[in-house]
């Protein structure tokens, strides 16, 4: 059984619908796919009315979450899986990150505009397709111009990575695993040692937010390096937490395909055993 638990579309910013992503996973040889747009559960529904015979969705979001117990604070991502999309304190916080995103957004073009460079809101948010606002389509604007070739370079720090980067909303980490948990559902730390991303989130921290009901961490992922993958794996252990592997998909975003990496099924038949805020579904 392969299983990608890390997949993103046009609902956030991955380039393929959330059809056409379930299409490309049959394509790819999965058994099993998660979508997890950020902050969003928008491709839900699309997604789950697409499924090819005998593709299995788990219905997740990546959301944008950040720990302020240290200076400068650390930004962080959490992969939250099979919650309730009704619970309300989550949708709020949902809806308070996406308003930042969209805020953000505006504020980035204002810069761009102020240096001479004719970027326009619309044309941004067509660009997200209705989904949620991010950096990777004020990319595509970059690219239109000939300013940039790649999302990549447009990332480099004289563009978003840097001078034209600013700061977003995000949901405190622990206040996110608490929702996530009561929402019915369990949380898996994203990337946790993806220092191209800008950090390294602290094995301390790791081990309070274990203590806090993490339920796991991504130890397989395209920017975590083998040495990485280990350390995260033993420290999973250490910790009682369990650990999973994905692509991280984002269609042409970026070149990871999906299955790069995939979770041990024992892994995703207990996840499925502990959620309780909705279930996988499976194409017939």
């Amino acid at each position: 059984m392969r299983i990608d638990l890390h997949a993103h579309s046009t609902a956030s910013d991955g380039t393929d619908s959330p059809e056409t992503l379930m299409m490309e996973a049959a394509a790819a040889g999965l058994d099993v796919v998660a979508l997890t747009d950020h902050d969003t559960t928008a491709g839900w529904e699309a997604a789950a009315a697409a499924l090819p015979p005998g593709l299995t969705l788990v219905r997740g979001a990546e959301l944008s979450g950040r720990w302020y117990g240290g200076e400068p604070t650390v930004g962080l991502h959490l992969l939250a899986y099979l919650f309730d999309p009704g619970y309300e304190p989550l949708v709020a916080e949902l809806t308070r990150v996406r308003r930042s995103r969209e805020h953000r957004a505006e504020k980035i073009v204002a810069l761009l505009n102020a240096d001479g460079i004719d970027v326009t809101v619309p044309e941004v948010q067509a660009y997200a397709a209705g989904g949620t606002v991010g950096r990777p389509h004020l990319a595509q604007a970059l690219i239109r111009r000939g300013l940039v070739a790649t999302v990549d370079e447009a990332f480099a720090p004289e563009w978003l990575g840097r001078r034209y980067r600013l700061a977003k909303v995000d949901i405190d980490v622990f206040t996110a695993i608490r929702l996530v948990n009561e929402a019915g559902g369990v949380s898996v730390l994203a990337h946790p040692r993806a220092d191209v991303r800008g950090h390294i989130v602290p094995d301390t921290l790791i081990a309070e937010l274990a203590a806090a009901g993490l339920w796991g961490v991504e130890a397989d992922h395209i920017d975590h390096s083998t040495a990485d993958r280990v350390h995260t794996q033993l420290l999973a252990r250490k910790l009682g937490l369990r650990f999973t592997g994905s692509s991280d998909y984002h269609g042409t975003n970026k070149t990871v395909r999906l299955g790069t990496f995939t979770t041990d099924p024992l892994v995703y038949e207990e996840m499925i055993a502990t959620a309780t805020g909705t279930t996988p579904v499976t194409g017939s």
